[in-house]
């Protein structure tokens, strides 16, 4: 009898009640991986997108050719921003449990992605975060306060209360507004580099996403227009190997690494251990220089994990392993610059903890203030009439009407006041 074909389910390494499995992780040694020109055919690079880009060793040490020798003080300046994301992470993930915002998602685990390539990239380069990128904010000095407004939809909030918390953008800071609708970021910072190659720019953009959305048609369109028109773009799969509760292998993970795809479209792809902050500032930095030059495009696929819910309406006990995180080969992103620090950069322990006090301190002083624009329950409060604006260059005359009548409507009432 012939055989039959059969539907083949990725599996998945291990789930609740399960000891945590991560053998299915293909990593290199420290200082293994090559370091190309930043001018190489990406035919000829391939290797970069199955092997992965790695600097900090198990002694601490930062060794190899992709090795980018920041200065100590530089690394103490990302520590520090990775240690303020996760503070802020921490007191909002508890104020959304005490009813203080809505919904948050936290970057547990993932730090050093937002805030090593934040620090790599120049300030005039374009970025199309996604929602657990608050690292990217940080480096570039949105203020705490700032952001904890739109977290409350409060007066402070840059969004005027008509996005999710978590969808910060600051057009001063060159960050494109977070979307919930997932793998647009990636063929708006095509189109927006496309457009500064036209203008003869020398701004570079770069986009977000993770890779459950590698899966949306925007992620092939975005690669096929960026090979074409060899723009200048980096590209930003953020494997944290969930999509939620579904398993990476489900987006093609299982079969080659999602750096893989570029060169499938002539795009140099990367892979890098993305708890390595020094690994991936150097990789960052060598596809920004590359997109400069005019030797096009990148797609870097950093190595990570989630340690946390996908958001506060997620419960990941249901669908992962207990305690995973503690058995994630790659570490605590904080945890293994500050060990390099401590070796080699003039840090210490007491240090480390005085600098995460600080930070907590700062913290809980942001959100005394930011309360002060509004809270869920409390004023003052945002203005009605904002609702009208931004959306027109000239209102229609019905929209006018509309407004007028909401107006009427509400003179005289008290809750206004």
């Amino acid at each position: 009898m012939a055989n039959t074909s059969r539907l083949h389910l990725p599996p998945t390494p291990s789930r609740p009640g399960e000891r945590p499995d991560f053998s299915y992780l293909q990593i290199s040694a420290a200082g293994e991986v090559p370091r190309p020109d930043v001018n190489a055919r990406a035919r000829d690079i391939a290797a970069l997108s199955v092997e992965m880009v790695r600097v900090l060793d198990e002694a601490d040490d930062a060794v190899g050719p992709w090795h980018p020798h920041l200065e100590a003080e530089e690394l103490q300046v990302g520590l520090r921003h990775m240690m303020l994301t996760r503070a802020f992470d921490d007191r909002m993930q508890r104020n959304q449990r005490a009813g203080k915002i809505s919904f948050y998602m936290r970057s547990l685990g993932e730090e050093a992605v937002a805030v090593a390539q934040g620090m790599a990239l120049r300030p005039g380069d374009m970025l199309f975060p996604s929602y657990r990128n608050q690292g990217l904010h940080i480096v570039r000095g949105m203020s705490l306060v700032e952001m904890m407004c739109q977290l409350l939809s409060n007066t402070g909030d840059m969004c005027k209360g008509r996005q999710l918390p978590v969808m910060y953008h600051s057009a001063r800071q060159r960050l494109f507004s977070i979307s919930g609708n997932l793998a647009t970021q990636f063929p708006q910072a095509v189109g927006w580099a496309m457009a500064a190659a036209i203008k003869g720019e020398d701004h570079l953009a770069a986009g977000w996403i993770g890779e459950g959305s590698s899966a949306e048609a925007d992620f092939h369109q975005a690669l096929l227009f960026a090979a074409v028109y060899q723009a200048p773009v980096i590209l930003n799969v953020v494997n944290n190997q969930w999509a939620i509760s579904t398993f990476q292998g489900y987006a093609g993970g299982e079969q080659r690494s999602f750096a893989a795809r570029g060169p499938g479209y002539g795009i140099a792809g990367i892979r890098v251990d993305g708890n390595d902050f020094l690994a991936v500032h150097a990789v960052t930095q060598w596809a920004a220089e590359r997109a400069r030059t005019g030797a096009g495009p990148t797609l870097i696929e950093l190595v990570t994990y989630r340690a946390a819910a996908h958001s506060t309406s997620d419960d990941p006990s249901r669908y992962r392993a207990k305690d995973d995180y503690a058995h994630w080969p790659l570490g605590d992103p904080i945890e293994r610059l500050k060990r390099h620090l401590i070796k080699h950069g003039g840090w210490s322990e007491e240090r480390h903890r005085a600098l995460q006090g600080e930070l907590e301190a700062t913290v809980a002083a942001s959100w005394k203030e930011a309360v002060t624009h509004g809270t869920l329950n409390e004023g003052p409060r945002l203005d009605p009439d904002l609702m009208f604006e931004d959306v027109f260059k000239e209102m229609p005359a019905n929209l006018e009407r509309q407004r007028q009548a909401m107006r009427a409507e509400r003179s005289g009432e008290s809750w206004r006041k």
